[in-house]
């Protein structure tokens, strides 16, 4: 995506940027038109560099240990528009156009549960 391209990760940035002990940072993924939250993932600075360099999100899979591009499998891309990190630097927040559904579930958010009080 030839946007994301001009899109470099400074030292600067890196500094601002607070990791886990992990070396994990939450990214929230959100649509670019209608400003939805579709899902959240971890990533890692190597998977910020190469979702940097590639124009579609890249994440740090916790469980199987492996950088994993949304989308390889189910085709579901995601394309970056944006990124940007919270005041403390502490969470990314990704701007994609989404192709298909965000959700391994098949919608289009992960958050399509409510909590609720009913009675």
């Amino acid at each position: 995506m030839k946007a994301i391209e001009k899109i470099r990760i400074t030292p600067r940035t890196i500094k601002n940027l607070k990791f886990d002990k992990d070396g994990l940072i939450p990214a929230i993924i959100q649509d670019y038109s209608t400003k939805d939250v579709l899902m959240l993932a971890y990533m890692n600075l190597e998977s910020l560099r190469r979702t940097l360099r590639s124009g579609k999100t890249c994440f740090w899979s916790r469980s199987r240990r492996e950088f994993w591009v949304k989308g390889m499998t189910s085709g579901h891309f995601q394309f970056v528009k944006g990124v940007s990190y919270d005041c403390d630097g502490d969470t990314l927040l990704i701007a994609v156009r989404q192709i298909g559904a965000a959700c391994h579930t098949n919608r289009k958010s992960c958050f399509y549960r409510k909590i609720t009080n009913k009675k």
